[in-house]
Protein backbone atom coordinates (compact mmCIF):
# COMPACT_ATOMS: atom_id res chain seq x y z
CA UNK A 1 0.00 0.00 0.00
CA UNK A 2 1.49 3.55 -1.14
CA UNK A 3 1.01 6.15 0.89
CA UNK A 4 -1.90 9.05 0.16
CA UNK A 5 -0.91 11.98 -1.93
CA UNK A 6 -1.96 15.35 -0.10
CA UNK A 7 -2.84 18.89 -1.92
CA UNK A 8 0.35 21.45 -1.07
CA UNK A 9 -2.44 23.68 0.20
CA UNK A 10 -3.46 20.85 2.98
CA UNK A 11 -0.13 20.32 3.80
CA UNK A 12 0.84 24.72 4.32
CA UNK A 13 -2.71 25.15 6.01
CA UNK A 14 -1.45 21.92 8.43
CA UNK A 15 1.61 24.06 9.39
CA UNK A 16 -0.04 27.04 9.75
CA UNK A 17 -1.97 25.21 12.22
CA UNK A 18 1.04 24.13 14.14
CA UNK A 19 3.03 27.51 14.34
CA UNK A 20 -0.27 28.80 15.75
CA UNK A 21 -0.16 26.05 18.41
CA UNK A 22 3.24 27.32 18.88
CA UNK A 23 4.56 23.73 18.18
CA UNK A 24 7.75 22.59 16.19
CA UNK A 25 7.02 21.82 12.58
CA UNK A 26 8.33 18.55 11.59
CA UNK A 27 7.59 16.23 8.44
CA UNK A 28 5.98 13.56 11.25
CA UNK A 29 4.12 16.77 13.28
CA UNK A 30 2.89 17.45 9.01
CA UNK A 31 2.34 13.51 8.62
CA UNK A 32 0.39 13.10 12.18
CA UNK A 33 -2.04 16.40 11.34
CA UNK A 34 -3.09 15.92 7.39
CA UNK A 35 -3.29 12.29 8.52
CA UNK A 36 -0.96 10.59 6.73
CA UNK A 37 2.18 11.06 3.77
CA UNK A 38 5.72 11.28 3.03
CA UNK A 39 6.93 13.25 5.59
CA UNK A 40 9.76 14.16 3.91
CA UNK A 41 7.45 15.88 1.07
CA UNK A 42 5.21 17.09 3.81
CA UNK A 43 8.38 19.10 4.90
CA UNK A 44 9.47 20.06 1.73
CA UNK A 45 5.95 22.00 0.67
CA UNK A 46 6.05 24.24 4.22
CA UNK A 47 9.69 25.03 3.26
CA UNK A 48 9.19 25.90 -0.09
CA UNK A 49 6.14 28.14 1.22
CA UNK A 50 8.16 29.73 3.79
CA UNK A 51 10.92 30.67 1.09
CA UNK A 52 8.22 31.87 -1.08
CA UNK A 53 7.10 34.15 2.10
CA UNK A 54 10.61 35.63 3.04
CA UNK A 55 12.60 38.06 1.24
CA UNK A 56 16.50 37.73 1.38
CA UNK A 57 18.30 40.88 0.61
CA UNK A 58 21.84 39.75 0.30
CA UNK A 59 24.27 43.35 1.95
CA UNK A 60 27.65 44.31 0.57
CA UNK A 61 30.17 42.79 2.61
CA UNK A 62 32.51 45.11 3.41
CA UNK A 63 36.48 44.74 2.51
CA UNK A 64 38.81 43.78 5.68
CA UNK A 65 40.68 46.83 6.64
CA UNK A 66 44.42 46.36 6.56
CA UNK A 67 45.25 47.84 9.93
CA UNK A 68 43.71 44.50 11.51
CA UNK A 69 45.17 41.83 9.14
CA UNK A 70 47.32 40.21 12.13
CA UNK A 71 44.26 39.80 13.63
CA UNK A 72 42.38 38.23 10.75
CA UNK A 73 45.57 35.67 10.27
CA UNK A 74 44.55 34.19 13.73
CA UNK A 75 41.18 34.36 13.66
CA UNK A 76 40.97 32.73 10.44
CA UNK A 77 43.05 29.85 11.50
CA UNK A 78 40.92 29.18 14.49
CA UNK A 79 37.86 29.67 12.36
CA UNK A 80 38.88 27.64 9.74
CA UNK A 81 39.66 24.69 12.15
CA UNK A 82 36.77 25.29 14.32
CA UNK A 83 34.84 24.58 11.26
CA UNK A 84 36.01 21.39 10.10
CA UNK A 85 35.70 19.97 13.42
CA UNK A 86 31.96 21.14 13.40
CA UNK A 87 31.61 19.71 10.05
CA UNK A 88 33.23 16.24 11.13
CA UNK A 89 30.92 16.55 14.08
CA UNK A 90 28.09 17.27 12.40
CA UNK A 91 28.53 13.99 10.20
CA UNK A 92 29.41 12.09 12.77
CA UNK A 93 26.26 12.78 14.55
CA UNK A 94 24.01 12.21 11.94
CA UNK A 95 25.46 9.15 11.22
CA UNK A 96 24.62 8.21 14.96
CA UNK A 97 21.19 9.29 14.61
CA UNK A 98 20.21 7.63 11.37
CA UNK A 99 21.60 4.66 12.66
CA UNK A 100 19.67 4.82 15.39
CA UNK A 101 16.50 5.47 13.80
CA UNK A 102 16.77 3.06 11.80
CA UNK A 103 17.52 0.27 14.78
CA UNK A 104 14.14 1.96 16.14
CA UNK A 105 12.23 1.51 13.07
CA UNK A 106 13.67 -2.15 12.89
CA UNK A 107 12.96 -2.87 15.86
CA UNK A 108 9.15 -1.68 15.88
CA UNK A 109 8.65 -3.18 12.90
CA UNK A 110 9.47 -6.63 14.24
CA UNK A 111 6.63 -5.84 17.10
CA UNK A 112 4.50 -5.26 14.89
CA UNK A 113 5.12 -8.13 12.32
CA UNK A 114 2.29 -9.95 14.94
CA UNK A 115 -0.45 -7.02 14.18
CA UNK A 116 -3.46 -6.95 11.83
CA UNK A 117 -2.20 -4.36 9.07
CA UNK A 118 1.18 -5.35 7.97
CA UNK A 119 0.97 -3.99 4.72
CA UNK A 120 0.59 -0.14 6.45
CA UNK A 121 3.75 -0.99 8.62
CA UNK A 122 5.80 -1.90 5.49
CA UNK A 123 4.23 1.36 4.02
CA UNK A 124 5.60 3.46 7.78
CA UNK A 125 8.90 2.16 7.41
CA UNK A 126 9.69 2.57 3.81
CA UNK A 127 8.48 6.35 4.58
CA UNK A 128 10.83 6.74 7.57
CA UNK A 129 13.78 5.12 5.58
CA UNK A 130 12.99 7.69 2.57
CA UNK A 131 12.79 10.31 5.45
CA UNK A 132 16.42 9.28 6.96
CA UNK A 133 18.15 9.28 3.57
CA UNK A 134 16.92 12.90 3.08
CA UNK A 135 17.88 14.05 5.85
CA UNK A 136 21.46 12.21 5.56
CA UNK A 137 21.07 14.13 2.40
CA UNK A 138 20.78 17.07 3.97
CA UNK A 139 23.74 16.49 6.50
CA UNK A 140 25.77 16.03 3.23
CA UNK A 141 24.52 18.79 1.33
CA UNK A 142 25.53 20.85 4.92
CA UNK A 143 28.97 19.31 4.97
CA UNK A 144 29.92 20.20 1.25
CA UNK A 145 28.80 23.65 2.18
CA UNK A 146 30.80 24.22 4.87
CA UNK A 147 33.97 23.01 3.29
CA UNK A 148 33.00 25.32 0.51
CA UNK A 149 33.24 28.06 3.25
CA UNK A 150 36.08 27.07 4.82
CA UNK A 151 38.09 27.09 1.46
CA UNK A 152 36.69 30.38 0.43
CA UNK A 153 37.95 31.63 3.96
CA UNK A 154 41.42 30.57 2.71
CA UNK A 155 42.03 32.29 -0.09
CA UNK A 156 40.49 35.26 1.54
CA UNK A 157 43.23 34.53 3.76
CA UNK A 158 45.97 34.26 1.33
CA UNK A 159 45.21 37.42 -0.48
CA UNK A 160 45.24 39.45 2.67
CA UNK A 161 48.78 38.06 3.57
CA UNK A 162 50.01 39.26 -0.12
CA UNK A 163 48.38 42.33 0.57
CA UNK A 164 50.45 42.86 4.17
CA UNK A 165 53.63 41.72 2.50
CA UNK A 166 53.21 43.84 -0.29
CA UNK A 167 52.52 46.95 2.20
CA UNK A 168 55.38 45.93 4.43
CA UNK A 169 57.71 46.27 1.09
CA UNK A 170 56.54 49.49 -0.14
CA UNK A 171 57.24 50.64 3.17
CA UNK A 172 60.62 49.96 3.63
CA UNK A 173 61.07 50.76 0.03
CA UNK A 174 59.75 54.42 1.08
CA UNK A 175 62.23 54.21 4.70
CA UNK A 176 65.24 53.45 2.73
CA UNK A 177 64.62 56.27 -0.03
CA UNK A 178 63.89 58.76 2.71
CA UNK A 179 67.25 57.96 4.01
CA UNK A 180 68.98 58.41 0.80
CA UNK A 181 67.78 61.88 0.32
CA UNK A 182 68.55 63.24 3.69
CA UNK A 183 72.00 61.68 3.34
CA UNK A 184 72.53 63.31 -0.25
CA UNK A 185 70.80 66.71 1.43
CA UNK A 186 73.24 66.56 4.46
CA UNK A 187 75.87 65.89 2.15
CA UNK A 188 75.13 68.90 -0.12
CA UNK A 189 74.75 71.41 2.89
CA UNK A 190 78.50 70.34 4.52
CA UNK A 191 80.17 70.71 0.77
CA UNK A 192 78.16 74.18 0.10
CA UNK A 193 79.62 74.95 3.37
CA UNK A 194 83.21 74.74 2.70
CA UNK A 195 82.99 76.46 -0.10
CA UNK A 196 81.72 79.04 1.73
CA UNK A 197 84.35 78.91 4.50
CA UNK A 198 87.21 78.63 1.65
CA UNK A 199 85.90 82.16 -0.04
CA UNK A 200 85.19 84.03 2.84
CA UNK A 201 88.81 83.34 3.73
CA UNK A 202 89.90 84.27 0.27
CA UNK A 203 88.00 87.36 0.45
CA UNK A 204 89.46 88.37 4.17
CA UNK A 205 92.41 87.50 2.86
CA UNK A 206 92.46 89.32 -0.81
CA UNK A 207 90.99 92.62 1.39
CA UNK A 208 94.11 93.42 2.67
CA UNK A 209 96.34 92.34 0.14
CA UNK A 210 94.57 94.29 -2.17
CA UNK A 211 94.23 97.57 -0.21
CA UNK A 212 98.30 96.74 0.70
CA UNK A 213 98.58 97.08 -3.36
CA UNK A 214 96.83 99.97 -3.46
CA UNK A 215 98.74 101.62 -0.79
CA UNK A 216 102.57 100.35 -2.62
CA UNK A 217 100.88 102.03 -6.15
CA UNK A 218 100.21 105.32 -4.22
CA UNK A 219 103.34 105.24 -3.17
CA UNK A 220 105.37 103.85 -6.29
CA UNK A 221 102.89 107.02 -8.11
CA UNK A 222 104.13 109.52 -5.31
CA UNK A 223 107.98 108.31 -6.13
CA UNK A 224 107.46 108.48 -9.89
CA UNK A 225 106.01 112.18 -9.95
CA UNK A 226 108.75 113.22 -7.74
CA UNK A 227 110.89 111.67 -10.15
CA UNK A 228 109.59 112.84 -13.20
CA UNK A 229 109.64 116.56 -11.79
CA UNK A 230 113.03 116.20 -11.60
CA UNK A 231 113.96 114.80 -14.87
CA UNK A 232 111.15 116.76 -16.91
CA UNK A 233 109.81 120.05 -16.57
CA UNK A 234 106.42 119.13 -17.25
CA UNK A 235 103.82 120.95 -15.40
CA UNK A 236 102.96 119.38 -12.16
CA UNK A 237 98.64 119.42 -12.96
CA UNK A 238 100.12 117.49 -16.32
CA UNK A 239 101.83 115.02 -14.41
CA UNK A 240 98.97 114.81 -11.64
CA UNK A 241 96.41 114.37 -14.65
CA UNK A 242 98.43 111.26 -15.95
CA UNK A 243 99.01 109.33 -12.80
CA UNK A 244 95.30 109.91 -11.58
CA UNK A 245 93.85 108.47 -14.51
CA UNK A 246 96.50 105.48 -14.18
CA UNK A 247 95.38 105.14 -10.62
CA UNK A 248 91.62 105.28 -11.45
CA UNK A 249 91.95 102.49 -13.92
CA UNK A 250 93.83 100.38 -11.51
CA UNK A 251 91.17 101.12 -9.22
CA UNK A 252 88.43 100.59 -11.17
CA UNK A 253 90.21 96.74 -11.94
CA UNK A 254 90.73 96.70 -8.11
CA UNK A 255 86.82 97.21 -7.78
CA UNK A 256 85.89 94.95 -10.44
CA UNK A 257 87.11 91.94 -8.49
CA UNK A 258 85.83 92.47 -5.53
CA UNK A 259 82.42 92.66 -6.82
CA UNK A 260 83.25 89.48 -8.22
CA UNK A 261 84.31 87.96 -5.02
CA UNK A 262 81.05 89.73 -3.38
CA UNK A 263 78.48 87.79 -6.25
CA UNK A 264 80.54 84.42 -5.82
CA UNK A 265 80.13 84.84 -2.06
CA UNK A 266 76.67 85.67 -2.40
CA UNK A 267 75.84 82.78 -4.64
CA UNK A 268 76.81 80.65 -2.25
CA UNK A 269 75.44 82.39 0.51
CA UNK A 270 72.45 81.45 -1.46
CA UNK A 271 72.88 77.68 -2.05
CA UNK A 272 73.55 77.30 1.18
CA UNK A 273 70.03 78.70 2.07
CA UNK A 274 68.05 76.84 -0.46
CA UNK A 275 69.84 73.51 0.51
CA UNK A 276 68.58 74.34 4.17
CA UNK A 277 65.19 74.86 2.96
CA UNK A 278 65.14 71.49 1.36
CA UNK A 279 66.68 69.82 4.42
CA UNK A 280 63.63 70.55 6.47
CA UNK A 281 61.21 69.89 3.97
Amino acid sequence: MRPATFEPQQIIDAGLELQAEGRNITGFALRNRVGGGNPGRLKQVWDDYLSSQTEVTAKPVAELPVEVAEEVKAISSALAERISQLATGLNDKAVRAAERRVAEVTRAAGEQTAQADAAQTVDDLEETLDTLRDEHSTTLAALDDSRRKEQSQAVELAQLRERLAETEKQLGESEKAGKEAAEQHRQQQTELQKRLDVTENKLAEATPRHAAELQGIREQHTGEIKELKAQHAWSESELQKRLDTELKARQTALDTALKAYNKQLVALLAGKEEAAKENKK
